[in-house]
Protein backbone atom coordinates (compact mmCIF):
# COMPACT_ATOMS: atom_id res chain seq x y z
CA UNK A 1 0.00 0.00 0.00
CA UNK A 2 1.39 3.17 -0.87
CA UNK A 3 0.85 6.07 1.25
CA UNK A 4 0.82 10.15 0.43
CA UNK A 5 0.82 12.99 3.11
CA UNK A 6 0.37 16.44 2.21
CA UNK A 7 0.66 19.86 3.41
CA UNK A 8 0.94 20.28 7.20
CA UNK A 9 0.47 16.17 7.52
CA UNK A 10 3.52 15.75 5.72
CA UNK A 11 5.36 18.25 8.11
CA UNK A 12 4.56 16.49 10.66
CA UNK A 13 5.05 12.75 9.21
CA UNK A 14 8.13 13.81 8.47
CA UNK A 15 7.97 12.81 4.58
CA UNK A 16 5.91 12.76 1.73
CA UNK A 17 5.45 8.92 1.04
CA UNK A 18 6.06 5.86 2.27
CA UNK A 19 5.02 1.92 1.16
CA UNK A 20 3.73 0.20 3.90
CA UNK A 21 2.37 -3.55 4.60
CA UNK A 22 -0.31 -2.89 7.20
CA UNK A 23 -1.43 -5.68 9.79
CA UNK A 24 -3.86 -8.32 8.32
CA UNK A 25 -6.05 -6.05 10.82
CA UNK A 26 -6.45 -3.01 9.19
CA UNK A 27 -9.24 -3.29 6.64
CA UNK A 28 -10.64 0.13 6.66
CA UNK A 29 -9.49 3.85 6.56
CA UNK A 30 -10.52 4.39 10.35
CA UNK A 31 -8.15 1.22 10.92
CA UNK A 32 -5.19 2.64 8.95
CA UNK A 33 -5.75 5.79 10.86
CA UNK A 34 -5.46 3.88 14.05
CA UNK A 35 -2.37 1.82 13.04
CA UNK A 36 -0.55 5.18 11.74
CA UNK A 37 -1.17 6.50 14.59
CA UNK A 38 0.53 3.93 16.66
CA UNK A 39 3.62 4.42 15.31
CA UNK A 40 5.05 7.59 16.71
CA UNK A 41 4.65 10.63 17.81
CA UNK A 42 5.20 12.44 14.89
CA UNK A 43 2.31 10.14 13.53
CA UNK A 44 0.30 10.65 16.49
CA UNK A 45 0.91 14.78 16.02
CA UNK A 46 -0.42 14.59 12.26
CA UNK A 47 -3.33 12.59 13.47
CA UNK A 48 -4.46 14.17 16.82
CA UNK A 49 -6.87 16.07 14.99
CA UNK A 50 -8.39 13.31 12.47
CA UNK A 51 -12.01 15.15 12.11
CA UNK A 52 -10.49 17.41 9.41
CA UNK A 53 -7.97 15.12 7.99
CA UNK A 54 -9.53 14.05 4.40
CA UNK A 55 -8.37 10.64 2.92
CA UNK A 56 -8.41 9.65 -0.55
CA UNK A 57 -8.30 6.00 -1.80
CA UNK A 58 -7.07 5.74 -5.31
CA UNK A 59 -7.56 9.52 -6.22
CA UNK A 60 -11.27 9.78 -4.50
CA UNK A 61 -12.32 11.14 -1.54
CA UNK A 62 -14.00 8.29 1.06
CA UNK A 63 -15.14 8.28 4.52
CA UNK A 64 -13.08 6.52 7.39
CA UNK A 65 -15.66 2.64 6.41
CA UNK A 66 -14.44 2.30 3.20
CA UNK A 67 -12.26 -0.78 2.95
CA UNK A 68 -8.30 -0.88 2.04
CA UNK A 69 -6.38 -3.57 -0.47
CA UNK A 70 -3.30 -4.51 -0.39
CA UNK A 71 -2.22 -2.46 -3.68
CA UNK A 72 -4.22 0.95 -2.53
CA UNK A 73 -2.74 4.45 -2.97
CA UNK A 74 -4.02 6.14 0.40
CA UNK A 75 -3.56 10.00 0.50
CA UNK A 76 -4.01 12.16 3.40
CA UNK A 77 -4.65 15.74 3.50
CA UNK A 78 -5.59 18.57 5.77
CA UNK A 79 -8.61 20.83 5.17
CA UNK A 80 -8.38 22.56 1.66
CA UNK A 81 -9.69 25.60 1.38
CA UNK A 82 -9.21 28.51 -1.84
CA UNK A 83 -10.56 31.65 -3.17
Amino acid sequence: MKLLYFAWIRAKVGFAEETVTPPAEVRRVADLLDWLEGRGANFAAALKERGVVKVAVNQEYVGTDHPLRAGDEVALFPPVTGG
